[in-house]
């Protein structure tokens, strides 16, 4: 377990750095001509969201999940007003792109309000999409992980189905951590908590979809960053792809649209599942961050005696 729970994080974080260089491109006919198949980092080019950004570094929303690995590492654990202020110290000197979700989260800090009650109403899936970091430290206390998973999502998205979203995919990478099958899973988990719409439909579409093209089945449901649109096709590759993650990550990436917020849940699950010995070498050796990654999966497995 131990080693597919440091896998689990590095290949979350990887398929951010892979759709990077395309991210929010959403006619897959452009990356077509002018990228190819999309399986090494690559550095963003103007006009793209991220032109200050280098191969091998992550969208703002990997920056984030970053933020969140140094918190519960600094903290032995979760603590909001630590994340709080380490996530509001990364975007004062940001030159990165900045979301609308975060935009009306510091605009709701500088207001005032506590970091409990300062998320945007987002109905972005990325807010979910952070929780690595949390399934790693606290993949023994299941209760704790999902309390923590949900508070980190309502920090920036206080949208209830964000927020339960990430309850979800921190449940089912728990499982898998523990043995169990992605798609088992999946299933379980909506039989035991998830059994109302709109997550039973959501779940059924991506499920459902499996015999599909990735690419027709996501512009079937949307490529964007919202969550009606971005939850099955997360599910849809998982399920399809639920024993190769670097075609999972890579026609992720290829169906366009919000690939770094589906892509950090894709290889959360799928890491959780197969290992480091799925994920390319070249991406692990290519990742800016990698080393300090390391180290602190390194300092959590000390303090947790992992």
């Amino acid at each position: 377990m131990h080693k597919n729970a440091s896998a689990m994080v590095l290949a979350s974080l990887a398929a951010d750095s892979l759709a990077l260089g395309v991210h929010w491109i959403y006619n897959t006919r452009v990356i077509d001509k002018k990228f190819g198949r999309v399986e090494r980092f690559l550095k963003p080019e103007r006009p793209t969201y991220h032109p200050t950004k280098d191969s091998g570094e992550f969208t703002h929303y990997g920056d984030q999940t970053l933020v969140l690995l140094e918190s519960v590492t600094g903290c032995e654990g979760f603590n909001l007003s630590d994340f709080s202020e380490r996530w509001q110290e990364l975007f004062n000197t940001y030159d990165g792109y900045v979301d609308g979700a975060t935009q009306k989260t510091l605009e709701n800090l500088a207001a005032g309000k506590s970091p409990a009650e300062s998320g945007s109403a987002s109905d972005d899936l990325a807010g979910a999409s952070r929780i690595a970091p949390l399934v790693y430290i606290y993949r023994n206390d299941p209760q704790v992980l999902i309390a923590g998973a949900r508070a980190q999502t309502a920090f920036t998205h206080l949208n209830s189905h964000v927020i339960d979203s990430a309850a979800f995919f921190a449940t089912i990478t728990h499982q898998i951590l523990a043995g169990a099958a992605p798609v088992a899973a999946i299933e379980q988990t909506r039989k035991d908590a998830f059994h109302s719409d709109p997550f039973k439909e959501w779940i059924q579409m991506g499920l459902a979809s499996t015999g599909q093209n990735s690419r027709q089945a996501i512009l079937d449901f949307g490529q964007m960053c919202e969550i009606p649109a971005a939850f099955p096709g997360v599910v849809h590759l998982i399920a399809k792809y639920e024993n190769d993650l670097k075609t999972a990550l890579v026609e992720n990436v290829m169906a366009g649209g919000d690939s770094a917020g589906r892509g950090l849940l894709v290889g959360l699950v799928l890491g959780a599942h197969l290992g480091m010995q799925a994920i390319p070498p070249e991406w692990l050796n290519d990742m800016k961050a990698f080393r300090q990654i390391l180290d602190m999966l390194s300092k959590i497995d000390k303090s947790h005696g992992f």
